[in-house]
């Protein structure tokens, strides 16, 4: 009995290096990564760095403050939904744009799938940057011209122009 144990465990432990071992003959077989405490050294901080934190810590409140705001913003918000003469024409631009979101997130990804595609956008988006910059943020008339255009485009989507 102890034999046919012994023979099991040897068995099982040739099927779990055979399956450990095999790989993929272009590509080298790289160990799991063992976390311990001493991959991830433990900072610790004194009182004296902690005071240059102080404005960024959170207090707790209670639960009436948090309420109390969630209640004024919705009473907001459904005081502009029921100004809005149009509804249907904003749930049509709010649909449309879910969906838009939604499709550029798929053609984005199916170009990151193509292997050499993403690093000529990189490139293509870095000569962008560049020729952007060069054109209106280096030189004070560009800069100014680049304003009026803002401007320009701000008074026409409000519909003051």
């Amino acid at each position: 009995m102890a034999s046919t144990m012994i023979a099991a465990a040897a068995s099982s432990s040739m099927a779990a290096t055979s399956i450990r071992t095999t790989r993929c003959s272009a590509l080298p077989y790289l160990r799991p990564r063992s976390f311990s405490s001493q991959s991830f050294p433990i900072k610790h901080v004194s009182l004296s760095e902690s005071h240059r934190f102080a404005p960024l810590q959170i207090r707790a409140s209670s639960s009436e403050e948090s309420s109390g705001d969630a209640n004024e913003i919705f009473t907001d918000l459904k005081k502009k939904w029921d100004a809005v003469e149009n509804k249907s024409t904003v749930i049509l631009y709010g649909g449309g744009a879910i969906v838009f979101v939604w499709l550029s997130s798929v053609v984005t990804g199916a170009i990151n799938s193509v292997p050499l595609l993403p690093k000529i956008m990189e490139l293509v988006g870095l000569g962008y940057t560049g020729w952007f910059v060069y054109r209106y943020l280096l030189f004070k008339s560009s800069r100014k011209e680049l304003a009026t255009d803002i401007e320009a485009l701000k008074k026409k989507i409000a519909g003051t122009e």
